[in-house]
């Protein structure tokens, strides 16, 4: 069995891939360089890893799969990660053979066209690129092919089944361009995923968020199994939040809801967020359409009395330069992003805050404050109406596609040889 320091062995040499592919690839890194260390060939790579149904995953998949993964800074182990990723996908490819569904030529190439864009890049830059790191074509390929004819698959069985009215663009459109912003009145439970447990608490994520119907059910939830400040309160964040403030994967979400409705469960590190409605409204303040951020972040020891010392001699953002003094320049960063560029748990964490206040994340055996410098508006085209439809279609279809993989996933036979 490739243990993952075999897997974390597989680059060629310590080069990294380009800036472009750095900036829009490896989400959540801070603008770091990915290095590789030195080659070291796992025995047996073509040996069968695992069956599925009659379908076989080498070792060899997994490797390379673990390496790209880990290149996109993908949470989790990288090589459980990679087995999980394979079987699904050896699940969606007989699926599409059943269905006789194919991609054909142009659909693939669109489709790798499409994913290397994202970098600013050519299918054949990228492709380039990853060979740098050990990744073969053959890799990115399979990975886009997938993907590709999964999405074919879900909008061949739901056409016509998942509606997007004319109100439901009016409704995104309103907490997105008009020049009063909306507000929502939110509750949140925040489930613990610790490393090795994160499908047990994404599994308790789903269930309680089919579960639960009313707001004391929600609370209740709260109270039991969220790992928030916001627990003992049943979950209740007090305080109507600016819908703009929020990063598009806790937004969209909550457009989606209506009142005591609660959220899909929504990925953070560390955690499984569910979030429950509780009302929604004009923005009083006409918050902008689009806001940018400046924000602290200071990681420091676990330390009640170090904590008490940052927090009552830094009363702006400025002031972490002198406290900070003396600690690896790592562990403090002071960044400019847009809303929409902040991962979930750091957009809602921000979201909260006022001008410099703080917020206080835990992070392993050390702590990790967020603090708020600025706060402006970002002046930004009006959207494409048939855009936001296809954005909304595609967010309902991602629940649907879901239950379907499950589906499947629980019909098939997984094996080792």
């Amino acid at each position: 069995m490739t243990k993952p320091q075999d897997v974390q062995r597989m680059g060629q040499g310590s080069k990294t891939l380009g800036a472009a592919l750095l900036a829009a690839l490896l989400l959540g890194a801070s603008g770091g360089a990915v290095t590789f260390p030195a080659p070291a060939m796992a025995q047996n790579l073509f040996a069968p890893r695992l069956y599925v149904n009659d379908q076989v995953i080498t070792e060899y998949e997994v490797v390379q799969r673990a390496l790209f993964l880990q290149l996109l800074n993908a949470p989790g182990d990288p090589e459980t990660e990679a087995v999980k990723s394979l079987i699904d996908d050896r699940l969606r490819m007989t699926e599409a053979k059943r269905l006789g569904v194919k991609l054909t030529p142009e659909e693939l190439a669109n489709g790798m066209e499409e994913f290397a864009s994202r970098a600013s890049l050519t299918a054949e830059q990228l492709v380039a690129e990853l060979q740098k790191v050990g990744i073969a074509p053959e890799t990115y390929r399979d990975f886009v092919h997938a993907g590709a004819i999964w999405r074919k698959i879900v909008r061949d069985r739901y056409t016509g089944r998942v509606p997007v009215s004319e109100a439901d663009v009016d409704k995104f459109l309103d907490s997105a361009t008009r020049p009063r912003a909306l507000k929502v009145l939110v509750s949140e439970l925040v489930i613990p995923a610790e490393p090795g447990k994160e499908e047990a608490a994404l599994a308790l994520a789903k269930r309680l968020s089919q579960e639960i119907t009313t707001e004391g059910g929600f609370a209740a939830a709260a109270r039991q199994h969220s790992a928030a400040p916001t627990a003992p309160s049943g979950g209740r964040i007090p305080d109507w939040l600016p819908l703009s403030n929020l990063p598009p994967a806790i937004s969209s979400q909550l457009l989606a809801l209506g009142d005591g409705d609660v959220s899909a469960p929504v990925v953070v590190p560390g955690a499984v967020v569910l979030f429950q409605l509780r009302g929604i409204a004009k923005d009083e303040r006409a918050a902008p359409v689009s806001v940018s951020v400046e924000w602290a972040d200071l990681v420091i020891a676990n330390d009640p009395a170090e904590l008490a010392r940052i927090r009552a001699g830094a009363d702006t953002c400025n002031d972490l330069y002198a406290l900070a003094r003396g600690l690896p320049p790592e562990q403090l960063t002071i960044r400019s992003q847009n809303v929409a560029e902040l991962s979930p748990e750091v957009g809602l964490e921000l979201a909260k805050l006022d001008i410099n206040e703080f917020a206080v994340l835990p992070r392993g055996d050390a702590i990790r404050l967020i603090m708020l410098c600025k706060r402006q508006p970002v002046t930004e085209a009006e959207p494409n109406r048939e855009r936001i439809k296809e954005q909304i279609l595609n967010q309902k279809l991602d629940g649907m596609a879901e239950n379907y993989l499950e589906e499947l996933r629980h019909a098939a036979l997984i094996r080792e040889p």
